[in-house]
């Protein structure tokens, strides 16, 4: 048997995820979740909805989180970590209330909870704060103690995140002709934001021109870029493109958008392009659509050779990255001397999300944050 892991303060780990359509009934309520309050008609939403109704009305997030929680639960056996893992979504079953308010039944007092987002943004870090906060509120309205909540600090730059999305691409590259090989571009595709959005991401002494949002895939991008150089000897040119935009035209969100970006791949001469979806933790709908059908389709009119690299899903490194964080962030609770394990120039992220980092659209009250109103 393994050596006991000491996770204490800590007594669960929360999955906390974005959720999505299991059945083509779910796929407007699930459009009505995630857009409520924005006054959108259901008509728009079924348009919206056509490319889940292309894969059967399902979304593979819920069975890839499925995935994750095993490896997970493994990881933790095989390595002598005794810490309960429960899952809750923002937008849908298991809704992230109804788990917190398991985790209080069962007596679980301090949780820390992993985001399936590795990087700083609104969406990707203080939008869950803000879940958080509601759940809590919800519970405390039936009269029921919530537990202390601490969040995972931004994983982005951790090696066994960046490891298994490096292997992606050499294997992405090697699956191309050999003629093509050696001039093939990588396309580094992130979800694209407001342009708003990403200049106030992350503290706020680093704020402007893209904030921690840009400046964390663009660390990424280059580690992911030099490892494959190191490991092929070959030196690829490659950019940080942008996907699944889906806000109104007059509003500006970063670019370029992945099919524009092809496009001007193949006027300049490129034999082909990898593209490399490291803003995303698993191959979700936004991957499965944006890149391998919208994406594919516009390099296959083109007669451009692409080929998509994997996330790192349910990769057993990812969840030891897990495991480590939990066993590090624990060390820091108990006063402990604490090394971070990150690569890169930026470093290891915040443990504690200060105040005016990501700010919020409109105040709103969030967990897990020097600004949190729940001690």
């Amino acid at each position: 048997m393994p050596d006991a892991l000491d996770a204490t303060p800590y007594d669960a780990l929360l999955l906390l995820s974005f959720g999505g359509p299991e059945g083509p009934d779910d796929v407007v309520p699930f459009l009505e979740n995630v857009t409520r309050g924005r006054g959108i008609p259901k008509e728009r939403l079924k348009e919206v909805g056509q490319h889940y109704f292309l894969f059967g009305g399902v979304s593979p997030i819920n069975d890839q989180n499925r995935a994750l929680l095993d490896a997970l639960r493994k990881d933790f056996a095989d390595h002598g970590l005794d810490l309960p893992v429960y899952w809750g979504n923002r937008n849908w079953a298991p809704y992230l209330t109804d788990t917190l308010r398991e985790m209080v039944r069962d007596g679980r007092r301090r949780v820390l909870v992993l985001a399936t987002s590795a990087y700083a943004s609104y969406s990707g870090c203080r939008q869950y704060r803000e879940n958080l906060a509601d759940a809590i509120a919800a519970l405390q309205a039936e009269g029921l103690e919530p537990p202390k909540i601490d969040k995972l600090r931004h994983y982005f730059n951790h090696p066994g995140f960046v490891e298994p999305m490096t292997d992606g691409v050499l294997r992405s590259l090697a699956d191309l002709p050999e003629e093509l090989r050696d001039g093939a571009h990588i396309a580094f595709t992130t979800h694209s934001i407001p342009t708003t959005a990403a200049d106030t991401s992350g503290p706020v002494e680093g704020h402007g021109d893209g904030g921690a949002y840009v400046r964390q895939h663009l660390d990424v991008a280059r580690l992911i870029a030099d490892a494959v150089r190191e490991r092929t000897g070959v030196d690829h040119p490659w950019q940080l493109v942008y996907q699944s935009r889906s806000g109104a035209p007059h509003i500006p969100w970063l670019e370029p958008d992945i099919c524009d970006h092809l496009e001007e791949r193949h006027a300049a001469g490129v034999p082909a392009v990898v593209m490399a979806p490291i803003g995303f933790v698993s191959d979700h709908m936004e991957v499965l659509y944006d890149l391998d059908t919208e994406a594919t389709a516009k390099a296959a009119e083109l007669g451009l050779p692409v080929r998509r690299s994997a996330t790192v899903g349910a990769d057993p490194r990812f969840a030891a990255v897990v495991r480590d964080l939990i066993l590090e962030r624990a060390r820091a609770e108990r006063g402990e001397q604490v090394t971070r394990c990150a690569l890169g120039t930026l470093g290891a992220s915040h443990d504690l999300c200060p105040v005016g980092c990501c700010p919020a659209r409109a105040p709103r009250p969030a967990a897990a944050g020097a600004d949190s109103p729940y001690a």
